[in-house]
């Protein structure tokens, strides 16, 4: 029976247990159902507020983003408004100026009208007195020929027969005058119509000098220029072998030198560094190096250009680097450039005129003084050599023929070279277009800087100040400064003996140490 009852009671613990198990989970699931509907409700609650959130920055963007466009589309009509306004305001301009012409033409066509009617009654007028005075000639006629007897054909026929002789005497007077003057002037009459055929090529001539002008925007710059005791001016003169005159003159330094390479070398580096206001010696050594190196590039587009003016295809590039070349030479002070491009379009005028062909014509009268380029002396005329050099580079026979026989060193055998020899001797002899006195005085500055690189340890030498003075820089290592005292002496006494000169002729010699090193 115990068995039976604690069997029943745990029958029925389990029983009751498993009601307040049963009871407990359902309480717990409203709880967390009710739990659930308030969290989803606050995340409701939060996903509107967020919403509205978002709603309202995308309500205010749109609003900034439609005044944005507003505001450019406001400044486009503002534009086009102004650009109609403008048009409007220079048609009205422009009927303005029609309307005052229109006027200006009426009153012109006004007073034509009024000249026009003038006229007519002047001719009129006039009309009717050539015929009062052809009545009175008539009434005259006969009056004389009652008093003659004869009648007026009679009496002209009697004059002509009268005159015929004495006008032929005299025109054959007339015609031997005219022949002695046309022998007397035929000579000039010949100059005046190759004057003639110059100017209608009509090339500039104009003659280069020795000095050259550099503009400053202000005097202060000069100082810099200058440098402190002269240093930069005289690095300049060192590097580019050219005499810096800075002077009186406002805002301007001249550069005196009888090569034009250098000078254009000096004024191009003088320009950079004013430009870049960094100016010291090594400054201004990297400065014209790399301006010679530009000059190097100048020359050879200057060649490209002149062949392109001229029509001339197929030129070698060292040819081409030779024509550029002639820009910084001059012959017996005319530009050889500006000679040879003369030189072609003369013989491409004339070749056309003979029928021959006009482009191989400016091929050999452009490559005529090639030979004249080279800076390293030589005994071969530059006819001679230019031939060889076109020879060398592939130019045809007929051209390199009419470039060694323009001065008659060797025998023509084509057409072109009588060509280019007339029109070479045209070029030159154009008045103001060569000038002996120039050849001579740069041949005289060079055989003065020859004098100075005879001597042992110069480097380089310089002839300026129109050749009054040289100045020979010598390298330090093999010349004292005893030695640059005695040198000074002896190239003096060898310019006296071997030269001749109007004045006096300074030499200053120059020797120059440097010391560097580099901190590392």
């Amino acid at each position: 029976m115990d068995i039976l009852i604690i069997i029943i009671a745990a029958v029925v613990g389990l029983a009751l247990g498993f009601a307040i198990a049963k009871t407990l989970e359902k309480k717990q699931a409203s709880n967390t159902i009710a739990s659930a509907k308030k969290e989803a409700a606050s995340i409701l609650k939060e996903a509107k507020a967020e919403g509205e959130s978002i709603k309202k920055d995308k309500i205010l963007q749109a609003k900034e983003k439609f005044i944005e466009l507003k505001s450019e589309h406001e400044k486009v009509i503002l534009s086009r408004d102004k650009k109609i306004s403008d048009a409007e305001k220079r048609i009205k301009d422009k009927e303005s100026h029609v309307s005052n012409e229109l006027g200006k033409n009426k009153k012109l066509n006004k007073d034509l009208e009024e000249k026009v009617a003038d006229y007519n009654h002047r001719i009129e007028y006039l009309e009717k007195k050539q015929e009062e005075i052809d009545k009175l000639h008539n009434s005259k006629v006969q009056q004389l020929e009652v008093i003659s007897g004869l009648s007026a054909e009679d009496a002209k026929a009697q004059l002509v027969e009268s005159l015929k002789d004495t006008a032929k005497a005299d025109a054959m007077s007339i015609i031997q005058d005219t022949v002695e003057e046309a022998k007397l002037t035929a000579q000039q009459e010949a100059r005046k119509i190759i004057i003639n055929t110059i100017q209608r090529i009509g090339t500039e001539e104009a003659i280069e000098n020795c000095v050259s002008v550099f503009n400053l925007e202000s005097d202060d710059v000069k100082g810099r220029i200058i440098g402190r005791e002269g240093r930069n001016i005289r690095a300049l003169e060192a590097a580019t072998g050219v005499e810096i005159i800075v002077d009186d003159t406002p805002e301007a330094i001249i550069l005196s030198c009888f090569d034009s390479v250098r000078r254009e070398v000096a004024r191009l580096s003088l320009h950079k560094l004013v430009t870049d206001g960094r100016i010291h010696p090594a400054r201004i050594e990297e400065v014209v190096k790399k301006t010679r190196k530009q000059i190097e590039e100048e020359i050879i587009d200057i060649g490209k250009r002149t062949v392109i003016d001229l029509g001339i295809h197929g030129l070698q590039p060292e040819l081409i680097k030779m024509v550029g070349r002639m820009k910084y030479r001059s012959s017996y002070g005319q530009n050889l450039l500006q000679h040879s491009r003369e030189v072609a379009k003369l013989c491409g005028v004339m070749a056309a005129e003979l029928g021959l062909n006009p482009k191989l014509a400016k091929r050999a009268g452009l490559l005529h003084d090639i030979g004249k380029v080279p800076e390293t002396e030589t005994e071969v005329p530059h006819a001679i050599l230019g031939m060889q050099w076109a020879e060398k580079h592939g130019e045809k026979p007929e051209v390199c023929n009419a470039i060694g026989a323009h001065h008659d060193e060797i025998e023509m055998n084509s057409l072109l070279s009588p060509i280019v020899q007339v029109c070479d001797a045209i070029s030159g002899a154009r008045p103001g277009a060569r000038r002996q006195v120039l050849d001579s005085y740069i041949q005289r500055l060079k055989d003065l800087e020859d004098i100075a690189f005879g001597f042992g340890g110069v480097k380089k030498a310089y002839a300026i100040q129109a050749g009054r003075e040289l100045r020979v820089i010598v390298e330090s290592e093999k010349v004292s400064d005893e030695k640059a005292a005695n040198l000074s002496f002896e190239i003096s006494q060898k310019i006296q003996t071997d030269m001749t000169y109007p004045g006096q002729v300074k030499i200053t010699v120059i020797r120059e140490t440097r010391a560097v090193n580099v901190a590392k």
